[in-house]
């Protein structure tokens, strides 16, 4: 199917008019973005699965945030509004969905699991035909994609988003500031408001108390500098963890495995791509 360039104001990762009038229920593109580059909020009328299998892709919506290192995908309803920002260098991959099998998959938001089959499928996805006459082959691919969306487990990637909109000046703080080591009683200071109010809204607003909110923003940020290749004992302090062991505690914890062992997957399935790049 090839590379599209970034340059096209926000119509990337979308489908082409040939497979728009294709009778694929299921299709896909790949896109090339420099660090950075920002595709600006869009939506599309079908599932969307969003896979990056170099890189690290932030997906933003009204109600979240997640996070695309290489090991995951970010499943999206029909009709939600998102945005796409390139944390490094990334080759990101999208599979549409159409919206009557959409209704069989999840019916909220998440990350999902990319196993070495579902990557394989979805490689072959984005490098299938373009138009008629379509292969068997091709619909079938396209089936044993849903079927594995539908046993795949959902990943802590996601960072709830408050609709509060003081809240959300809060989030925006702590993210730009992960090292910081202000506590409640700072913030809520700092945003003329009692503690007591400050945790209150915060947990209406995003499901989650402060202290965990800011645990899981620091973690997820941190994954960042990890696929950056910055030693874990620098991440730790610039998540602001006092210790790399209290560092590793926490990520494995969230994640599962330990830093050292999620940087190992990340590379190994980086190094996979390259090696099936045309």
């Amino acid at each position: 199917m090839g590379f599209a360039s970034p340059d096209r104001q926000g119509h990337a990762l979308e489908p082409c008019q040939a497979q728009t009038a294709s009778d694929l229920p299921v299709s896909g593109v790949v896109e090339c973005y420099p660090a950075a580059h920002v595709v600006p909020p869009h939506s599309h009328p079908h599932g969307h699965l969003i896979y990056a299998s170099t890189g690290v892709l932030l997906v933003k919506a009204a109600t979240g945030q997640w996070l695309v290192p290489p090991t995951t995908a970010v499943w999206l309803r029909p009709c939600v509004e998102h945005e796409l920002m390139a944390m490094t260098a990334v080759t990101a991959h999208g599979i549409f969905i159409a919206e009557h099998i959409a209704k069989e998959l999840p019916q909220m938001d998440c990350v999902v699991n990319v196993s070495p089959l579902m990557r394989e499928i979805i490689s072959a996805l984005v490098n299938g035909p373009l138009e008629p006459p379509l292969q068997l082959r091709d619909a079938l691919l396209g089936q044993l994609l849903v079927q594995e969306l539908k046993t795949v487990g959902h990943l802590p990637f996601y960072l709830p988003w408050p609709d509060d909109q003081q809240m959300s000046e809060v989030c925006e703080y702590l993210m730009r500031h992960p090292s910081h080591a202000n506590n409640a009683d700072s913030i809520a200071q700092r945003y003329a408001m009692t503690s007591k109010t400050l945790h209150r809204r915060f947990l209406k607003s995003t499901g989650m108390n402060f202290g965990q909110w800011r645990q899981k923003m620091r973690l997820i940020k941190s994954i960042e500098m990890l696929l950056q290749g910055r030693a874990i004992i620098t991440v730790a302090a610039q998540s602001g963890y006092d210790s790399h062991s209290a560092y590793c505690v926490a990520f494995k914890k969230t994640f599962g495995c330990p830093p050292s062992e999620f940087i190992a997957a990340a590379r190994n399935i980086k190094n996979n791509a390259q090696e099936m790049s045309p």
